[in-house]
């Protein structure tokens, strides 16, 4: 049956080919669009919590994914948060979405935001200084071709690159808060407000004080984030995932399916031969799956291999892209990729194993 088989799938060596390549682009859009999902949501979140703080207040109905949060705060609601019992420092942080290079840049208090995080690891120039200075993280000034001492512009307005630090700390482009507030139109607006407490375990008794002095305000401590970056909580991301795999799956059992069938209708007289032999319809039926598993299982093997070269195609062209391969993925991508080629050969061995051996024998 296995040589049987092989000599099958090469009789036709280029239809085999565009079979297996046509599972190998399923299971590679599927890998792939997850894993930049789930990489671009969970470095990110990294990022976040690399912020060094324990909470985050944010406006009402605020976005999880920060890039889409809500209109901005005032910024006096940090001397509020500042008389708190266990609030040790708070630092006001402005977001602007730079279309442009699609990014997200932070407007910040240098000394306030030191305070929370720890400060900045430079590796190349100094921290802020003038109103029109940028700090650049080491992933964005390689993507971006940047270093200390440059021009750099966003939003219309020409920056000069102080230093280069190292990523980590939230965003990959830092400002001074007050000049962004100014271009943005925001005067004396916040987008978030990061906390520092006293102490980790204090954490739980300054939230349940900021909900009772702002109850309609989103507070989130930052050692969860990681569990809330999902596509669950970014509106119509899952359903954008969903679509792309049914995409994929598609393509894929398409392309078995006009396979396979083209596959019956060449070896009709093949078929007429092996049932006058004394095969019968379930010899027919295994033997044709068993040709489209086998498609499948090469189609798998090369999708794999290809999304890791793609990945590392996408990285070398976007340092800034997090594409994470995960194995629980590769497996539902093959389980995925061999239903579908099962599904799609189900019809044609279906009408081969029917087909009446004397008038096979007879077609030309």
């Amino acid at each position: 049956m296995g040589e049987f088989i092989l000599r099958n799938l090469f009789h036709r060596p280029l239809r085999t080919l565009i079979a297996v390549l046509a599972v190998a682009v399923e299971v590679t859009l599927v890998v792939i669009i997850v894993g930049l999902t789930s990489g671009l949501l969970t470095e990110t979140a990294k990022r976040i919590e690399g912020v060094g703080a324990d909470i985050m207040l944010q406006a009402p109905s605020s976005s999880v994914f920060l890039a889409f949060s809500g209109s901005p705060m005032p910024i006096k609601i940090a001397d509020k948060l500042k008389e708190l019992k266990y609030v040790q420092y708070v630092s006001p942080v402005l977001f602007q979405f730079n279309t442009s290079g699609i990014e997200l840049v932070y407007g910040i208090d240098q000394e306030s935001f030191r305070e929370v995080s720890g400060g900045f690891v430079f590796l190349q120039g100094q921290d802020i200084e003038g109103p029109d200075d940028l700090l650049v993280d080491d992933v964005a000034a390689k993507s971006k071709h940047v270093t200390a001492g440059q021009t750099y512009r966003i939003f219309d307005h020409d920056w000069r690159v102080a230093g280069v630090v190292e990523h980590g700390k939230g965003a990959r482009l830092f400002v001074p808060l007050a000049t962004l507030q100014e271009l943005v139109g925001a005067r004396d607006k916040a987008s978030v407000f990061f906390l520092k407490c006293t102490r980790p375990e204090h954490t739980p008794d300054v939230i349940e004080q900021m909900r009772q002095l702002f109850p309609r305000y989103e507070i989130r401590p930052l050692k969860d984030f990681l569990s809330l970056m999902t596509s669950t909580n970014i509106p119509g991301l899952e359903t954008f995932i969903d679509a792309m795999i049914a995409l994929a799956v598609a393509i894929g059992l398409l392309v078995i399916f006009l396979s396979m069938y083209t596959t019956v209708i060449e070896r009709t007289r093949d078929i007429g031969v092996l049932k006058s032999l004394g095969a019968d319809k379930q010899f027919i039926v295994r033997a044709l799956l068993a040709e489209s598993v086998m498609v499948c299982a090469f189609g798998i093997i090369a999708g794999i291999g290809l999304s890791f070269a793609v990945r590392a195609g996408f990285v070398a062209v976007f340092p800034t892209l997090t594409i994470l391969i995960t194995p629980g993925w590769m497996l539902r991508a093959a389980g995925i990729a061999f239903s579908g080629a099962v599904f799609g050969a189900s019809y044609p061995a279906w009408v081969a194993s029917r087909k009446d051996p004397v008038e096979a024998l007879c077609y030309d």
